[in-house]
C-alpha cells in the first residue's frame, strides 16, 4: 500500500484530476459507475451548465452502504500508519492540483479566487489534522478491581459514517468529517448537495481515489432530500454527520434517531457582532464588513446582527456603508470582485424577502437592498429591532443589520436573544471589558477584537442551542466524534464460577 509500490495514478499520467470522462454522469461507489440520474452542474454567476454529475436514489444509497459495511472491516484492520499515509497523499494531491480545483470552486460555488484558495488551504489543514491523530493515545490501561484480570479501554471505529454536506463551503465541510473518519478506520458514504456536486463530492472522491484509498471505503454522490433520508435511515450506517440548516437538521436527527444512530449536527447561526462604545469604529466596521459580506454572507458563521453602542451607531453606520459601497460585485471567474453570485434564485428570493419584510417593519436600507440577477450587493440595514426578520432569522446573504444598545447588559441580552448559538465577536478598546462581555455570550465560539468567521483545524468547532446538538469537530475532539470506547478485560486462563 506504500506509495513506492503503487502504479501511476490517472492524474499522474494526464496531469488532470477532474477529467470529466471519468465522473460525468457517474457516482463513486466501488469505482466510478453509471448513476441512475444526473444533475446539471450550474455556474450561478451565468447560469451556464458546466457538466452533468451523477446523482443517487435510495437504491444507490442502499447498495453503497452495504459495500461500505464490508469494506470498513478490512480498512479498520489496516495499520494506522497506512491509513494515515492515504490521508497525507490526499493532502499532497490537493496542493498539486490547487489551480484546477480552485477553478471549479470559483465557477460552481460563486466564490472569489481568494475565498476558493482559502477553502483549499483549510481543506489541506483538515487532512493534516486528521493525519496528526496518529500522535494521540487510542487506548487506556485501567486499574482492575478483580485480581488476575487486566482491564483496558480502547477506541474503535464507529463503522459506516454517512456525511451530508451543504453548498456553502462544500470542500472543507466534507473534508472535516471525511478525513478524520477515514484516518480512524471508518468507511464513509458522502452525499454532496445538488448545488455543488463537484466541489462537495467529485473532488473529494478523486483525491482519495488517487491517494490509494481501497475500493468501497468511500462512496460519493450528489443527491436530494430523498437520498439524504435514505442515508439517515439505512441500517448499515451507524453515524450521520450533517451540516446544514437547523430545520433540515431536525429532520435528519429525527430520521437517524429511529435507528439509534450517533448524530453530529452542525446547523445554522445568527451570530452577534458586538461593538462597545470604546471600540475603534473604523477597525470594527472593517471586521464587521468582512464577517457579513465574505462569500456573499453565505457562511453559517457570518455576522448576522451588528450590535453597536448607541453613542457610536451613526459613526459605525457611516463607516460600514462606505465599505459596502466600495465592494465590487460580479462574476468572480471573469472579474476582479469582492462578492460573487448567490448560489441560486431560491436563495436570492429568500434574502430579498428578509430585507423587504424588515424594511416594511421600519428598518432602513442605507446600502444595497436589491439584487441584480444572481448578484446581491452588500446591504446595510439601520433601525433594526428584535422581532424583525433581519434580527431573528439566519439570512445567509450579504446583509448587515445594525441594532443599537445602551449598555453592556443590553448588548448581552440582545446577543443572546436567539435560539442559535454558533459564533460571536466583541470589539472593544478594553480587552478586560470585552472578555467580561464575551464570558456572558451563549455561543460555542467567541472572538475578542476579531470577527465571527473563524475556523482552525485544531480548535473544537461547534455551537450551542439550535446551532448544534453538542458535538464538536476538530483536534482532539475528533477522537470522541469518530470512535467509540470498548472495554476489554483478559485473564491468562479461564476460571470456573460459582454456578
Amino acid at each position: 500500500m506504500g506509495a513506492t509500490t503503487e502504479p501511476p495514478r490517472a492524474s499522474e499520467r494526464t496531469g488532470v484530476l477532474l477529467d470529466p470522462r471519468r465522473w460525468m454522469g457517474r457516482v463513486f461507489s466501488g469505482g466510478w459507475v453509471d448513476a441512475p440520474m444526473a444533475l446539471e452542474v450550474v455556474e450561478p454567476a451565468t447560469g451556464d451548465v458546466l457538466g452533468l454529475a451523477g446523482a443517487a436514489d435510495a437504491t444507490t444509497v442502499a447498495a453503497a452502504t452495504a459495500v461500505a459495511a464490508r469494506a470498513q472491516r478490512a480498512w479498520a484492520e489496516t495499520p494506522l500508519v497506512e491509513r494515515v499515509a492515504v490521508i497525507r497523499r490526499a493532502a499532497g494531491l490537493l496542493e498539486r492540483h490547487r489551480p484546477e480545483i480552485e477553478g471549479w470552486v470559483v465557477r460552481e460555488t460563486g466564490a472569489t479566487p481568494a475565498r476558493a484558495t482559502q477553502e483549499i488551504t483549510a481543506s489541506v489543514g483538515q487532512l493534516d489534522q486528521a493525519a496528526a491523530l496518529v500522535a494521540h493515545p487510542l487506548g487506556l490501561v485501567l486499574p482492575s478491581l478483580t485480581p488476575g484480570r487486566s482491564s483496558t479501554a480502547r477506541r474503535v471505529p464507529v463503522g459506516v459514517v454517512g456525511v451530508i454536506c451543504p453548498w456553502s463551503i462544500p470542500l472543507v465541510l466534507a473534508m472535516r468529517s471525511i478525513a478524520p473518519a477515514l484516518a480512524l478506520g471508518n468507511a464513509v458514504v458522502l452525499k454532496a448537495d445538488p448545488n455543488t456536486p463537484v466541489s462537495g463530492g467529485v473532488i473529494v472522491a478523486r483525491l482519495l481515489e488517487e491517494a490509494g484509498l481501497p475500493d468501497g471505503v468511500l462512496h460519493a454522490f450528489a443527491g436530494g432530500a430523498d437520498a439524504g433520508q435514505a442515508l439517515a435511515e439505512d441500517p448499515h450506517v451507524r453515524m450521520i454527520s450533517f451540516t446544514g440548516s437547523t430545520a433540515t437538521g431536525r429532520e435528519v436527527g429525527q430520521a437517524a434517531g429511529r435507528t439509534l444512530k450517533r448524530t453530529v449536527l452542525e446547523l445554522g447561526g445568527n451570530s452577534a457582532f458586538v461593538v462597545l462604545d470604546d471600540a475603534d469604529v473604523d477597525v470594527a466596521a472593517s471586521a464587521g464588513a468582512w464577517a457579513s459580506f465574505l462569500h456573499q454572507g453565505q457562511i453559517c458563521l457570518a455576522a448576522s446582527r451588528h450590535l453597536v453602542h448607541e453613542s457610536i451607531t451613526e459613526a459605525y453606520l457611516d463607516a460600514l456603508v462606505a465599505r459596502a459601497r466600495r465592494l465590487a460585485v460580479g462574476n468572480p471567474a471573469t472579474e476582479d470582485v469582492a462578492l460573487g453570485p448567490i448560489i441560486n434564485q431560491r436563495q436570492v428570493d429568500r434574502v430579498q424577502r428578509i430585507v423587504d419584510e424588515s424594511i416594511a417593519q421600519g428598518a432602513a436600507a442605507l446600502a444595497g437592498g436589491k439584487p441584480d440577477g444572481p448578484f446581491f450587493p452588500p446591504t446595510v440595514l439601520a433601525d433594526v429591532i428584535p422581532g424583525m426578520p433581519a434580527f431573528a432569522e439566519e439570512i445567509c446573504g450579504p446583509v448587515a443589520p445594525v441594532v443599537p444598545f445602551s449598555d453592556d447588559d443590553e448588548a448581552v441580552a440582545l446577543a443572546n436573544a436567539t435560539e442559535y448559538g454558533l459564533s460571536a465577536a466583541v470589539q472593544s478598546g478594553s480587552p478586560d471589558r470585552a472578555a467580561r462581555v464575551a464570558d456572558r455570550l451563549k455561543a460555542g465560539m467567541v472572538h475578542v477584537n476579531d470577527q465571527t468567521v473563524n475556523e482552525e483545524p485544531p480548535a473544537p468547532f461547534g455551537g450551542f442551542g439550535a446551532s448544534s446538538n453538542g458535538a464538536r469537530f476538530g483536534g482532539v475532539a475528533s477522537l470522541d466524534l469518530w470512535t467509540e470506547w470498548q472495554w476489554r478485560t483478559a485473564r491468562d486462563r479461564a476460571r470456573a464460577f460459582p454456578f
